[in-house]
């Protein structure tokens, strides 16, 4: 070790949930733990994603849940939605106004160090950070997530367009939105912004939303939204923007030259150019085309990664070389919190020598909060045709269901099991509904566990409640 170089045990290069776990579990136990990260400490979910996209989730919920009372439960008076209370709660209770001194007082205060900058592997256990060298003698955790990842369309560059960052981050709203992306974040951002009063316009390149999860859950919502008033285009992608400085009309439909008004009215706004010819107008742009990884800007290269890489290649206890750990987004494994804080748990009792079972991504749960939530665990049916040799496929209308039925208003949705005829256990689930992500917690471990489909069939469900509902989707498996 050279003498300008710092020694400590373990440099963690990424401060989101997973890195900040490793790093603060193994500052506690009385590791030298070097904490970097150029944002803030905590990542992504605290301050843009998980915490308050889905307060905001929650607050358009119970705008939506008032406007069903006529029907159920007599009238209600005039709702007046009010965004700069949710915008007031983002920034007080959830991000401290985008201040992360709790959390580096929180690991300071566990025995850590914590270096505000770019860190970078500049060789076999030494990690650059500003200048500063710095000697990983126990190894390299990255935890270095995903950014944006913004497709090249002409003239997007000259519009001031949105991430998810400046959607959550917004003070007040516009009066009409175009997303682009209808994955689980366009998803979401849309509807919360459209119960809020915004004209929204959704734009998905695949044939259907949330394409990475059941067809059927992509068809109800679309349905769904439409109800709602959001115009929804699948199926074509976006050839062009430019700002737009025309005022356009009400937003309540197409013109005879193609154009689509998205409801802006007199200033400036984006104009997208829509691959089939259609024109959409709209006050602002939110681009939700997905995330993607750098491993290069971390020094994985070093290391032996493809800088290009769309992913981290990684083993079953994560790692990456010998002295070398990868947690979160990076890996490829999910992009969600919770599979970097279940692989940040494997790589603790890797560094520390401690027993633990190896990583399964077999039961991967994941959950698109819209309304109807959309819970999945595992395979797709598609993806177990793809690799399983007998399928067999179960699902029921959620409104079909007993509570499903007396839920009435908001009880769009369904359950749907995937099984592998050959073992009998099932290797997928989808539950779509109300508080679908709850409802999924029992397939969840059936799943994991690899529950014999024959044991499952011999369980007591309370009636009426929405988990049931699985009995009868398990009862068409076929």
């Amino acid at each position: 070790m050279s003498a300008d170089e710092q020694a400590v045990d373990i440099v963690v290069i990424g401060m989101g949930p997973g890195g900040e776990h490793v790093a603060g579990s193994l500052a506690a136990k009385g590791l030298r733990v070097l904490g970097v990260d150029h944002r803030l400490v905590g990542g992504e979910c605290p301050y843009w994603g998980c915490i308050p996209s889905k307060m905001m989730v929650r607050a358009a919920d119970a705008l939506q849940e008032a406007r069903r009372v006529p029907g159920l439960a007599g009238a209600i008076g005039r709702i007046e939605p009010d965004w700069s209370t949710v915008a007031t709660r983002i920034r007080d209770e959830a991000t401290d106004d985008w201040d992360d001194q709790v959390a580096v007082d929180r690991f300071v205060g566990q025995g850590g160090t914590f270096v505000r900058g770019t860190g970078r592997i500049a060789g076999p256990g030494r990690v650059e950070v500003a200048g500063q060298m710095y000697a990983a003698e126990r190894g390299i955790v990255v935890n270095t997530g995903t950014a944006p990842s913004v497709p090249p369309i002409p003239g997007l560059d000259d519009v001031p367009y949105w991430t998810n960052r400046e959607a959550v981050e917004a003070a007040s709203l516009p009066r009409s939105l175009v997303v682009l992306g209808g994955g689980a974040i366009g998803c979401e951002l849309s509807q919360a912004y459209a119960r809020f009063g915004v004209e929204v316009t959704l734009v998905e390149g695949a044939d259907r939303l949330l394409p990475l999860e059941e067809p059927e859950a992509g068809e109800i919502l679309k349905a769904v939204l439409e109800a709602e008033g959001l115009r929804v285009h699948t199926g074509v992608t976006a050839e062009k923007a430019a700002l737009d400085r025309e005022p356009s009309g009400s937003g309540s439909g197409s013109g005879g030259d193609g154009v689509v008004d998205a409801g802006i009215a007199g200033a400036a706004g984006v104009a997208v150019t829509l691959r089939d010819g259609r024109v959409l107008r709209a006050e602002r742009l939110l681009v939700a085309t997905g995330r993607r990884a750098d491993p290069g800007a971390a020094g994985l290269d070093v290391v032996g990664v493809d800088p290009d890489a769309r992913a981290v290649p990684i083993d079953d206890r994560c790692r990456v070389t010998d002295g070398v750990w990868a947690i979160g987004d990076i890996t490829g494994k999910g992009a969600f919190t919770h599979v970097s804080m279940y692989q940040a748990s494997i790589v603790i009792r890797d560094i520390l020598g401690e027993e633990g079972p190896a990583a399964d991504y077999r039961a991967l749960p994941r959950v698109t909060f819209t309304d109807p939530e959309v819970g999945a665990v595992g395979l797709t049916e598609a993806q177990a045709r793809e690799r399983l040799g007998g399928v067999e496929v179960g699902a029921t209308p959620l409104g079909a269901t007993a509570r499903g039925w007396i839920h009435k208003a908001g009880n769009d949705g369904l359950i749907k099991v995937v099984a592998d005829a050959e073992r009998g256990v099932l290797v997928g689930a989808t539950t779509m509904g109300p508080a679908g992500g709850e409802v999924l917690g029992a397939l969840a471990v059936a799943v994991h566990a690899e529950v014999p489909i024959a044991t499952l069939r011999s369980m007591m469900y309370a009636y009426p409640t929405l988990p049931r509902g699985s009995e009868d989707a398990r009862g068409a498996l076929g």
